[in-house]
């Protein structure tokens, strides 16, 4: 796609809608996912979905050359630009290093990983003596304290056991 000036996005977004539109500025991380001090910026000037994702043309960017430097990278928004969540919504960033504990207490871990999969996401969560792997469901997730860094779980009998 690189000889019409487009690369192929996959979103990780809920709304790649009001991401991937003509003037949003996105923020270029490195191939993990983190931001250096001063993040170079890329400019959405025109972007169409395609299969699963997007061709999206930034400014600046004409031809492949241009591109090599963005494959493989993370493209994010700033958190000022993203549209306020709902009640009861979390970013699943905030979820990474929240404590996990049971409805009676019992300290499980600590969230160290998110899948995005079907039917349920899954957190995987960092125990003392091994992990688990936890599905992201409301009859097992009671509830998540963005304030407290804390997430209360009410396991199915079975899902904590080794």
């Amino acid at each position: 796609h690189g000889t019409k000036g487009e690369i192929f996005v996959w979103p990780l977004t809920d709304h790649p809608e009001s991401t991937f539109v003509s003037g949003v500025v996105l923020y270029l991380g490195d191939k993990n996912g983190d931001l250096p001090t001063d993040p170079p910026t890329l400019r959405i000037e025109a972007s169409r979905a395609y299969r699963r994702g997007f061709l999206v043309r930034f400014e600046g960017i004409q031809d492949r050359n241009g591109m090599e430097g963005l494959l493989g990278r993370y493209a994010m928004r700033s958190i000022d630009q993203i549209e306020e969540l709902e009640e009861g919504e979390t970013f699943y960033h905030d979820l990474i290093g929240m404590e996990v504990v049971t409805v009676e207490g019992q300290r499980v871990g600590e969230v160290i990983e998110i899948y995005e999969l079907k039917p349920a996401d899954l957190l995987e969560i960092r125990g003392s003596e091994r992990d688990f792997m936890i599905p992201y469901i409301a009859e097992v997730i009671q509830s998540v304290d963005v304030a407290e860094n804390r997430i209360v779980l009410d396991p199915p009998p079975g899902l904590l056991e080794a």
